[in-house]
């Protein structure tokens, strides 16, 4: 463990002592938030101090709370911040501009560790969750990276902002947010579009497309939207497809991530949309020859408090391509 982390487990030892009752006995301590996190049962005595996060998502979901002051480090960004986010991000200390390992994690001293997936927390990235609870660092997963298989990825989503209102004691402002983002759900679903079939790309690994399976938002977006996500039967967030299989399923509408400040080959949707056109099965899309595409930056994809803008701008989209906008 590292030195910062020792020195903070010390002196709770030294404060718990110190306040014992007579007898040596320790006086109760009340929980002031319990809540549950992706198969683990998180109890809070206060209102964390040195929260860190590990990727962009659960940053900018933090921040959209005014929880800047207690962020003790972030990591993972995969673009640059929303604007509205800057002045706040940047005085947060960046303790990795990719994925977070243990050694600065615990240097950090955190005492809460917030991810929007799962797989940020193994041995060779911040630690297994179990470890972390071993030193007393208790670990915070999004709801939506742990399907129930009955509640919709958006109510997971808003039930993290409910879970951090209780935890960082900002329940209002929580709520606040929750309620303004079922309100632009519920103004997405009031048009009534005709239905469309829609494939989302997110991203191409080594000329490999990674589409929009059944699992994550961009699946419900298309519902909301009106629309039908082509790889709804797929049982995955990100599944890995080929082009021949996307041209097989001929979308009436394509969805391209733009990625571009990651810097990986392929990220920028302008580079999607070339190998799109250069392929000899793809390029005869009616899709891609009407130029029936919406590009959204593919941040927004995934869980956060922005993915309410993708849906704002998919729907945007959808109405362009009919004619409505």
């Amino acid at each position: 463990m590292s030195h910062p982390a020792r020195l903070g487990l010390a002196l709770v030892a030294v404060l718990t002592a110190g306040c014992a009752a007579p007898g040596g006995a320790q006086p109760p301590s009340t929980p002031s938030a319990v809540v549950e996190s992706c198969g683990k049962k998180l109890t809070f005595t206060g209102a964390p101090e040195r929260v860190v996060t590990l990727d962009q998502n659960s940053t900018e979901t933090l921040l959209a709370l005014g929880l800047q002051d207690r962020m003790a480090g972030t990591a993972n960004l995969k673009t640059k911040v929303a604007p509205k986010y800057a002045d706040a991000y940047a005085k947060i200390p960046v303790l990795s501009p990719k994925v977070l390992t243990s050694e600065p994690l615990r240097a950090a001293n955190p005492d809460v560790v917030v991810a929007s997936f799962r797989e940020l927390f193994t041995a060779d990235r911040a630690g297994t969750r179990d470890e972390l609870d071993a030193l007393g660092v208790p670990t915070f997963v999004s709801a939506v990276n742990c399907p129930d298989g009955t509640t919709p990825p958006f109510e997971r989503l808003f039930r993290d902002y409910e879970d951090f209102g209780r935890i960082f004691g900002v329940t209002d402002q929580a709520a606040k947010l929750a309620d303004e983002q079922r309100a632009a759900l519920a103004e997405v679903r009031a048009v009534k579009r005709e239905p469309v079939k829609v494939v989302w790309v997110y991203s191409v690994f080594k000329g490999v497309p990674y589409v929009a399976g059944k699992d994550g938002m961009a699946s419900e977006m298309s519902s909301i939207a009106g629309a039908v996500n082509v790889f709804d039967d797929v049982d995955q967030e990100w599944p890995e497809a080929s082009w021949e299989e996307i041209a097989r399923r001929d979308p009436d509408v394509i969805v391209v991530g733009d990625l571009s400040e990651r810097g990986n080959p392929g990220d920028t949707a302008g580079e999607k949309l070339a190998m799109m056109r250069e392929h000899p099965v793809v390029s005869q899309l009616k899709a891609l020859r009407e130029n029936k595409v919406i590009e959204l930056p593919g941040i927004e994809m995934d869980p956060s408090v922005r993915t309410v803008d993708a849906l704002r701008a998919f729907a945007a989209g959808l109405d362009r391509i009919a004619g409505r906008g």
